[in-house]
C-alpha cells in the first residue's frame, strides 16, 4: 500500500493562547450592547473563556467554554442559567477545564464559574441555528430543502465517508463504507508526521437556511470531540468558495469540500474552460485533506447562490463556531476561491478581519461593485456600438476602436463575455432560484414582487432609494428599491484613446452624447447614470467596494493568468495592489503568482500557493514579539517568499512578475478615462473643462468644444482626488437592532471582549480587529 506523503512539514502544533487578564463579565443583550455580569471577582475566581466564537454572536443553542482556575486544585463548579453544567467539562493538560455547554436558550444566557466562593460570569447571546446573527433580516420569501423541519431550514447532520485508492486507476474520491471497509485504501502522512488510512468524513447541515459542510481526515470507530481530537488533526481550516456573483431564494449546495480546482469552479459558473486541462491541475482540497486540515463551505460563501458580503459573512462565523465546537479549536484559517470565489474571500477578509488569516485569490476580483463600473459601461459602450444608426454622420467604429475606448488591444471579446455572464444579476425582471414568475417583479403587473439582483438582495447594506426618487413602480409598492452605488456621471468615455489618436474628436463626441445611462430597473436612458445616496456611500463603509483598509490583517497569495478574454481581467489582482498600496503605504502582505495558463496562471498555483500560505502562516505563528498582526505578517513572510513567474504547467521560472508579454495588463473603460488602476471611484469629483491642458493634442473645432461644453456643463471627472463617498470599510457591521429591525447601512458592534473567540486562532494571530 503507497504512503501518499505531502511536501512539507509546517511546524509543530501550538495550543491556543492563555490571556493573563481576568475577565469577569462580558457580552451583550443584542450585538450593539453590551452589558456586564456578576461575580465577586475574588482571589480565587476564575477566568472564563469564550472559545468557539465572540459571546454575542454565539448561535444554534451550545458554545465551547475554557474555564482557567485561578488556583491549582480548587474545586470549580460550573452553571448555566443557574443549572449546573460542571460534568460537560474536562481538564486538560494544562488544568483548563473546556467544554461544551448546551442548553442554551434564543437571547441572553449566564454562564457562571465559580471557585472558593469566588465567581466570574459572563453573557451569551445565542442566536437561532437558522439566523440571522449579524446580517439583519433575511431574503423572503425563502424555499428550504427537502427534508427541513422547518421554516427556517433545519435539519439534522449527516455524515459520508470518502477514501483515496492505492490503485492508481482510480482517481479522486472513492464511497467508503465504515461497514465494509474497502481493501485498497492508501495512507497518508500528515505535516504533522502522522500516518493513517486516506479516510474523509464529509459532515452536512443546515445553519442560516443554508447548508454547509466540514470534511476531516477521519478513522471510522474512534471518536472525536472539540476536547479529544483525533491525532490526525492539524487544528488548520481551508475554505473554498464558489463562482460567479448572483442571488437565490431558495437553500443551496456548499461548494465541494472533497476538491478545489479553479477551473472547475468557473465550470460551475458556465464559463467555457474547455481549454483548460482541468485533469492537470493540482487538487488543493485534496492536498489540505491529506495534510490534516479540516475543509469547510457553506452554500451561503458561494457569490453565485449569495453575493451580500455580510451574509457571507454570517454563514462562516456560524460555520466556523460549530466546526470549533464539534472538531477542536483552530490555529488559523486560509480562504481559497476563483472569480466569484476570490471576490468573497477578499471582500469579507476586508469587512470582517479575523474570519481568515490566509488569502488564496485566483482569476481575483476585489469585489462586486467596484467590478459593477466596469460591466455597467460595457453594457452602455456595447449597446452604443451596436446601434449604428444611431451614430452620426460620417462616424464608423472598426473592431480595434472600440477595444481601445474598452481598454483592451484590438478585440471586445472582453466585454461581450462578461454582458452575457454577469450584467443579467442586475436585472430585476431576471429569473431567480426560488422565485416562481408570479413572485417576481414586473414594472407593470407586480411591482410589489421580489426583484431579482444583487442589487435588491442587499439592501440591507446599501438602503432603499429616498422617497423623493421614487418612481411609479416603488410608489406603488410603497417602498423604495434598493440604491444603485454606480455613477458615469462626467466620465468621459475613451478620453485616452483620443489623447493617443486612437479616436478622432468627432467619434469621441459622438459616444459621450449618445452613451447615456441606466434607469433604476437597468434600462438604457438617455441621461446618464447618478449614484444614489446613502447607497453610494454605504457600499463603501460596508465593505461591498473593497477598500483594502483592513487587509493588512491577512497574507495574500494571489494566482493570475493573462486572461486575453472571459472578463477575469489581470489588472484586478494589481488593483487591489494598488488599493493596500493606498491604504498602508505598502503591499508586502500580496504576492502575485503569475503564469501562462488562461486565468490560473499556473496549473498547480492554487495548491502550491496553499503550501506556501501554510508555512508564511506557520512563521507568524510562532512569533511572540510585541509586534501588531499586519507586521508580523510582512516580518515573517519566509525569505522564499515573492512575486513570481510560473510555467503554466507547474515549474517556477522566477522570483519576479512575468511582465508584460507573458501576462498583459489591460484596462478598463474607467481606466481609459483616466481612472487609477485601482478603479473603485464608483463616482467621481467634478473639475472645469481645460482644452488647451487635457486636449490639446485633439484638435476639438471651435464647433466641438461648444458641444464638449454642451455635454460636460458640470465638468469631467477629477480622477486625482478621492471618489464622491469614498471612505474606509468599517470592520464588523451588523444590520439590525435588539427588535431585530433592519439598520440600513450596518452599525459596528461593540468592541470583543478579551476572552471572546480564542479557539479561531493561536496566539499570534488573536490582534485582528473584532
Amino acid at each position: 500500500m503507497p504512503n501518499i506523503r505531502h511536501i512539507r512539514a509546517m511546524g509543530p502544533f501550538l495550543l491556543a493562547c492563555l490571556f493573563a487578564a481576568l475577565i469577569t463579565a462580558c457580552g451583550s443583550s443584542s450585538p450593539d450592547k453590551s452589558s456586564s455580569g456578576g461575580g465577586s471577582g475574588g482571589a480565587d475566581a476564575p477566568t472564563i473563556k469564550v472559545v468557539s466564537n465572540r459571546p454575542d454572536l454565539i448561535s444554534g443553542g451550545d458554545v465551547l467554554l475554557d474555564v482557567v482556575p485561578a488556583t491549582a486544585g480548587v474545586t470549580v463548579t460550573m452553571q448555566l442559567n443557574g443549572s449546573d453544567v460542571s460534568s460537560a467539562f474536562t481538564a486538560m493538560d494544562d488544568g483548563t477545564l473546556r467544554g461544551l455547554v448546551s442548553g442554551l436558550t434564543v437571547g441572553d444566557n449566564t454562564f457562571t464559574a465559580t471557585a472558593g466562593g469566588d465567581s466570574a460570569s459572563v453573557t451569551l447571546v445565542d442566536h437561532p441555528n437558522g439566523g440571522p446573527v449579524i446580517a439583519g433580516p433575511q431574503l423572503q420569501p425563502w424555499t428550504c430543502q427537502e427534508g427541513a423541519t422547518d421554516a427556517q431550514c433545519n435539519q439534522p447532520a449527516t455524515y459520508a465517508y470518502y477514501y483515496l485508492s492505492s490503485n492508481p486507476l482510480k482517481t479522486g474520491f472513492q464511497s467508503y463504507d465504515p461497514d465494509n471497509p474497502a481493501s485498497d485504501v492508501a495512507d497518508t502522512t500528515t505535516d504533522q508526521g502522522v500516518t493513517v488510512p486516506f479516510i474523509v468524513r464529509v459532515e452536512t447541515g443546515y445553519q442560516d437556511r443554508d447548508q454547509y459542510q466540514i470534511a476531516v481526515l477521519y478513522q471510522p470507530g474512534t471518536g472525536w470531540s472539540a476536547v479529544t481530537p483525533q491525532t490526525q488533526f492539524n487544528h488548520k481550516l481551508l475554505i473554498t468558495h464558489g463562482a460567479s456573483c448572483g442571488v437565490s431564494y431558495q437553500t443551496g449546495t456548499a461548494p465541494s469540500v472533497l476538491s478545489y480546482q479553479p477551473a472547475n469552479v468557473l465550470g460551475l459558473a458556465g464559463v467555457d474552460v474547455s481549454s483548460l486541462p482541468t485533469e492537470l491541475i493540482a487538487d488543493s482540497a485534496q492536498y489540505a485533506l491529506g495534510a490534516g486540515f479540516a475543509v469547510m463551505s457553506t452554500a451561503l460563501d458561494n457569490s453565485g447562490h449569495n453575493c451580500n458580503v455580510a451574509l457571507q459573512a454570517e454563514s462562516l462565523i456560524m460555520a466556523k463556531e460549530h466546526l470549533i465546537e464539534q472538531y477542536g479549536t483552530l490555529r488559523y484559517t486560509i480562504g481559497t476561491g476563483c472569480s466569484g470565489g476570490s471576490l468573497a474571500l477578499q471582500w469579507i477578509a476586508n469587512a470582517y478581519p479575523g474570519i481568515y488569516q490566509g488569502l488564496l485569490p485566483t482569476c481575483s476580483f476585489p469585489d462586486a461593485w467596484s467590478t459593477a463600473t466596469q460591466f455597467a459601461d460595457y453594457h452602455l459602450l456595447l449597446a452604443y456600438f451596436g446601434n449604428r444608426s444611431e451614430w452620426g454622420s460620417g462616424i464608423t467604429w472598426a473592431e480595434p476602436k472600440r477595444a481601445k475606448v474598452m481598454g483592451r488591444v484590438s478585440l471586445t471579446l472582453n466585454a461581450t463575455v462578461s454582458e452575457s455572464a454577469q450584467f443579467h444579476v442586475a436585472v430585476p425582471t431576471d429569473p431567480c432560484t426560488g422565485i416562481s414568475d408570479a413572485q417576481r417583479y414586473d414594472p407593470t403587473t407586480n411591482p410589489g414582487g421580489t426583484r431579482c439582483t444583487i442589487t435588491d438582495a442587499v439592501i440591507n447594506l446599501l438602503g432603499p432609494r429616498p422617497s423623493e426618487l421614487w418612481t411609479t413602480m416603488e410608489t406603488t409598492a410603497g417602498h423604495g428599491f434598493a440604491g444603485f452605488p454606480v455613477d458615469n456621471v462626467g466620465v468621459q468615455y475613451g478620453l485616452a484613446a483620443l489623447q493617443n489618436g486612437n479616436i478622432s474628436a468627432a467619434q469621441f463626441l459622438d459616444l459621450n452624447e449618445k452613451i447615456g445611462g441606466l434607469d433604476v430597473d437597468t434600462n438604457l436612458t438617455t441621461t446618464r447614470t447618478a449614484a444614489v445616496e446613502p447607497a453610494l456611500a454605504n457600499a463603501y463603509r460596508t465593505g461591498l467596494i473593497n477598500e483594502a483598509n483592513n487587509l493588512d490583517q491577512a497574507a495574500i497569495i494571489d494566482c493570475r493568468g493573462p486572461d486575453p478574454g472571459l472578463f477575469h481581467d489581470s489588472y484586478r489582482a494589481f488593483a487591489m495592489r494598488a488599493r493596500l498600496d493606498r491604504a498602508h503605504g505598502t503591499h508586502a502582505n500580496q504576492l502575485i503568482w503569475e503564469g501562462s495558463l488562461l486565468i490560473v496562471g499556473d496549473a498547480d498555483c492554487n495548491q502550491n500557493s496553499l503550501i506556501a500560505m501554510d508555512a508564511w502562516l506557520s512563521a507568524v505563528e510562532q512569533d511572540s514579539n510585541s509586534l501588531t498582526l499586519a507586521q508580523k505578517i510582512i516580518a515573517d513572510k519566509p525569505a522564499d517568499l515573492s512575486d513570481e513567474c510560473w510555467s503554466g504547467a507547474g515549474q517556477k521560472l522566477s522570483d519576479q512578475l512575468c511582465g508584460e508579454l507573458v501576462v498583459p495588463v489591460f484596462g478598463t473603460p474607467r481606466t481609459v478615462a483616466g481612472d487609477a488602476i485601482s478603479t473603485d471611484t464608483n463616482k467621481c469629483q467634478l473639475k472645469p473643462l481645460n482644452r488647451d491642458d487635457d486636449y490639446g493634442a485633439a484638435g476639438f473645432t471651435d464647433d466641438q468644444w461648444a458641444q464638449m461644453e454642451a455635454l460636460f456643463p458640470d465638468g469631467v471627472c477629477d480622477y486625482s482626488l478621492p471618489g464622491v463617498s469614498q471612505q474606509d470599510t468599517i470592520a464588523w457591521l451588523h444590520y439590525a437592532d435588539s427588535s431585530g429591525t433592519v439598520i440600513y447601512g450596518g452599525t459596528p458592534l461593540a468592541a470583543a471582549a478579551a476572552n471572546s473567540g480564542t479557539g479561531w486562532t493561536s496566539a499570534a494571530f488573536s490582534g485582528f480587529t473584532w
